[in-house]
């Protein structure tokens, strides 16, 4: 099969992360025998630089027409000051709004080498932590109506609403209910149905899915526990889906447990092609251009663009399983490095992944 792929590498470290994730989905269309073609386009700070836009029109022509979109990151200092609309950060926004992306995935896991980069007590780490949440990303509290500041007898009254349709709620369990299936048949609902209305629907809604997903276990928790629970136990978790805001902040929990937030990879995702595949991480301007970036990140947002992008599974997996064959031998960029590790730098990890998926590890 041929796939074309949109690449954004945006600012910072992202061509330098960009260019190793690339090499690294050569290797896939090598080994497995698919074609790749990449096109690049703009966002974010450079954009604003270069078209006085953080997201282009072409580009957005580019990336609906790929099979898949791979971004590097976004901003940096020197945009601190331009006015809101034209933020780097807007592009991101804008290409998920016009992608009509609304799931964000983050997987959480600890690898065994990396255990003691972990805040978590050994004991807890020990138990293993291999978690998914499933954040919905274009509804909620962020976008609902009525919003703003207003003056209210006299004084400025902030307001937001969380307002969830049950198609918005059916969507995202809907995927969510698929990927446990897919995984160890686990799926945690979070809300806060003890205290909101809209938390009581999504209770509902969810609990009403679960007749078509016999397979899968379906458990609710108040967003408060989750917040501890994640902490406290992470191995209790496989598949964690809930809203916008909730999700926010309980995939930034995850990805922090972890201690390493250069292996944590993201997808957003829609109702079809093309998806979203980028690193967790930001833009790390002081790093831009020295080799010295960590590429892993990216390079699984890569093996997540074969699973869930493209619907490579097997070769989403070999990814995977190369980078963690990279780790076990001891190779490190300089943020994951140990006394006895061997450091190296972004282009080195990204021809060691590439050399251990073609088997010349």
């Amino acid at each position: 099969m041929d796939y074309t792929v949109c690449v954004l590498p945006g600012d910072g470290i992202g061509p330098d992360i960009t260019d190793q994730a690339v090499k690294v989905l050569h290797a896939v269309g090598q080994k497995f025998g698919h074609g790749f073609t990449f096109t690049e386009h703009m966002i974010g700070g450079g954009a604003i630089d270069a078209a006085g836009h953080p997201l282009p029109q072409e580009t957005i022509d580019a990336c609906t027409k790929a099979d898949a979109v791979l971004l590097g990151a976004v901003g940096g200092p020197k945009w601190d000051d331009v006015q809101h609309k034209l933020r780097p950060e807007q592009g991101l926004l804008g290409i998920r709004k016009a992608l009509g992306l609304f799931a964000n995935l983050r997987p959480a896991v600890i690898y065994p080498e990396l255990a003691q980069a972990s805040y978590l007590r050994p004991d807890i780490v020990r138990q293993g932590i291999d978690l998914m949440v499933l954040r919905e990303l274009t509804g909620g509290i962020y976008f609902g109506r009525p919003q703003g500041v207003r003056t209210h007898e006299g004084q400025r009254v902030g307001i937001n609403s969380m307002v969830y349709s049950e198609e918005e709620i059916r969507r995202i369990g809907r995927m969510a209910f698929e990927i446990a299936g897919k995984r160890r048949g686990r799926l945690c609902s979070v809300d806060k149905a003890n205290v909101l209305d809209v938390s009581r629907l999504w209770r509902e809604v969810i609990a009403e899915l679960a007749r078509d997903y016999p397979q899968v276990e379906l458990s609710h928790m108040y967003v408060d526990n989750a917040a501890m629970q994640l902490v406290r136990d992470p191995s209790q978790f496989d598949v964690i889906v809930t809203g916008n805001m909730f999700g926010d902040i309980l995939s930034d929990e995850a990805a922090t447990i972890t201690g390493s937030i250069g292996l944590l990879p993201s997808a957003s995702l829609g109702q079809s092609r093309p998806g979203l595949f980028e690193p967790v991480h930001g833009s790390a301007p002081d790093l831009a251009g020295q080799d010295a970036a960590n590429p892993l990140a990216t390079i699984l947002s890569a093996a997540m663009l074969c699973t869930y992008g493209l619907g490579l599974e097997t070769e989403g997996r070999a990814v995977e399983d190369a980078v963690h064959a990279v780790l076990g031998r001891g190779h490190r960029t300089a943020d994951l490095a140990t006394d006895r590790s061997e450091i190296v730098g972004c282009s080195r990890m990204g021809d060691l992944v590439c050399d251990q998926l073609l088997g010349q590890g």
